[in-house]
């Protein structure tokens, strides 16, 4: 059999190639995948001949089939990721609504919760960039997510998340709703999904205004962009190099202008199946519910939980997985 090689112009095309070459690395990840749960299918079987002498070995094998399982039904899953950015690291952006403290505390409590969910499915969470609130909590905050088909998983928090609570602020711990925007992004890669122009890109620097000690408030450090063309912006003060906070909020901005080309796909193809198209980001897509009873209730799948503790601390699996599976996503 004639051994195949790469063409010799492969790469002349340098973006092209790293977009090939990136694919192939995906496809590669997924084969190791299934290779490692057949070998632990093999594995059983050989102690499934040796439990014939020794009984106790009958435990272990069920515990075995249990694990198994488990990762076979999330093989499965990923399969059904229909998006090309599905399998990519995730850029994750929590914005406060509107509410003061209450909403700023909520946005904090979603980012725990994000980062617990994240360390239990062994995935790199990296905090790319915080706003604190004014008495508690955060304005916003940027995560970076690295693993697996990280942006596959996290797309069923696109949205709106909604709180409803006796309020630790009030002093007569009334009930309280509050709001908080989750956006979540496929990273981006420089020049092969999205290419800035220098001449599109508006640089300011700023003070930063959150915590950070005297270096913080004496230099300029923090660092807006501006996509001019689109007016997408991104902002970055977390770290105290202005060099850093540049090369962070560039990232972020390459994230937002590949979501919007996305955007525009989706709409386009939804136009062509004549669905109906709605501005802005709608209604929540779910409810966390604390008082006066607890409950939470994706809004898209009908799935609830009453273990609203849990959730909170990053068991987001169930609300994922179902969300996945009803297929009310592009």
């Amino acid at each position: 059999m004639e051994k195949q090689s790469v063409q010799p112009d492969f790469w002349l095309d340098q973006v092209g190639a790293q977009s090939v070459m990136r694919l192939l690395s995906e496809q590669k990840k997924v084969v190791q995948r299934w290779r490692g749960l057949e070998r632990r299918v093999t594995d059983i079987a050989e102690l499934i001949s040796l439990a014939e002498e020794d009984a106790s070995l009958v435990v272990e094998i069920q515990s075995e089939i249990d694990k198994v399982s488990s990762r076979l039904d999330e093989l499965e899953l990923e399969l059904a990721f229909s998006s090309e950015y599905d399998a990519r690291n995730a850029i994750l952006a929590i914005h406060a609504g509107a509410g003061g403290t209450e909403s700023q505390d909520w946005a904090q409590i979603l980012l725990r919760m994000y980062l617990r969910w994240a360390e239990r499915r062994g995935y790199e969470a990296e905090i790319l960039d915080v706003s604190p609130g004014e008495e508690a909590g955060i304005k916003s905050a940027v995560v970076g997510v690295s693993g697996d088909y990280a942006c596959g998983y996290l797309k069923s928090e696109h949205g709106v998340h909604r709180l409803v609570r006796l309020s630790p602020f009030d002093a007569d711990h009334a009930r309280h709703t509050s709001f908080v925007l989750v956006e979540v992004m496929p990273e981006a890669e420089t020049d092969v999904d999205v290419k800035i122009e220098p001449g599109d890109l508006k640089v300011e620097v700023f003070r930063s205004s959150g915590p950070g000690g005297q270096h913080m408030q004496k230099t300029s450090s923090a660092v807006r962009l501006t996509h001019l063309p689109t007016g997408l912006m991104a902002t970055c003060q977390s770290e105290r190099s202005q060099h850093q906070n540049k090369e962070i909020a560039l990232r972020i901005l390459q994230a937002r202008l590949l979501k919007l080309e996305l955007a525009k796909r989706a709409e386009e193809r939804a136009k062509l199946k004549g669905k109906r198209i709605t501005a802005g980001w709608g209604n929540q897509i779910r409810s966390y519910v604390l008082h006066p009873y607890k409950m939470v209730k994706d809004h898209r799948t009908d799935y609830e939980t009453s273990d609203a503790e849990a959730v909170l601390d990053g068991e987001l699996d169930g609300l994922i997985t179902a969300y996945l599976r009803s297929g009310k996503y592009d």
